[in-house]
Formats: structure tokens, C-alpha cells, sequence
């Protein structure tokens, strides 16, 4: 689910995207727990979809609550919290130029 939401993204049909990216998102809550770091996969891919639509206040959130979870359970250092504070970062230059 959450490929096909990603593939809906990179190929501009952002409307169809999102409902599966909401979808994938309250699964892995459910079965993963609310701190797992495939729910910040879920919270950095949705926030992705919202900075292409220019959602920006509802995108910053996300990374936000990604970026927590990546650190806690991951650590700092982990290539996977350098992924998202990497998107939060590009976001944050692109967002309020």
C-alpha cells in the first residue's frame, strides 16, 4: 500500500496517493505500535505528499513526529534518521524561501 502511494506521488496523482498514505499510516500504528520506525516511514512519506501539494504547516508536523521517532528508536546516526532529517531539511529551504 504504501508503494503504490509513493509510486501515485512521484507521478503527480497526489489525490489517490494520500488516502493509501493515511491508510498504510494507521495499519502500521495498529500493528506496529505508534513508535516504530516504519510509522515514520508512513509520517516522512506523507509529509513528502503534502510539500508537493503545499501543505506546509501540515507536512512540518510530520516530520517532526518522524524525525522523534527516528531518533529514539533509532538513534541519530542511523541512515534511515539521516534520511528524514535530510527530506525535513531539503523541506524547511524549499518551503519557506
Amino acid at each position: 500500500m504504501n508503494n503504490l502511494a509513493e509510486l501515485y506521488r512521484f507521478t503527480g496523482r497526489y489525490s489517490e496517493a494520500e488516502p493509501l498514505h493515511l491508510q498504510a499510516l494507521k495499519l502500521r500504528k495498529r500493528l506496529l505500535g505508534d513508535n516504530h520506525p516504519n510509522v515514520a516511514t508512513s509520517l516522512n512519506n506523507l509529509a513528502l505528499l503534502y510539500y508537493s501539494t503545499k501543505r506546509y504547516s501540515e507536512a512540518e508536523s510530520l516530520y517532526h513526529q518522524a524525525l522523534a521517532i527516528c531518533e529514539c528508536t533509532l538513534g541519530v546516526g542511523h541512515p534511515h534518521t539521516m534520511r528524514v532529517r535530510r527530506n525535513y531539511a531539503i523541506f524547511l529551504r524549499e518551503a519557506y524561501r
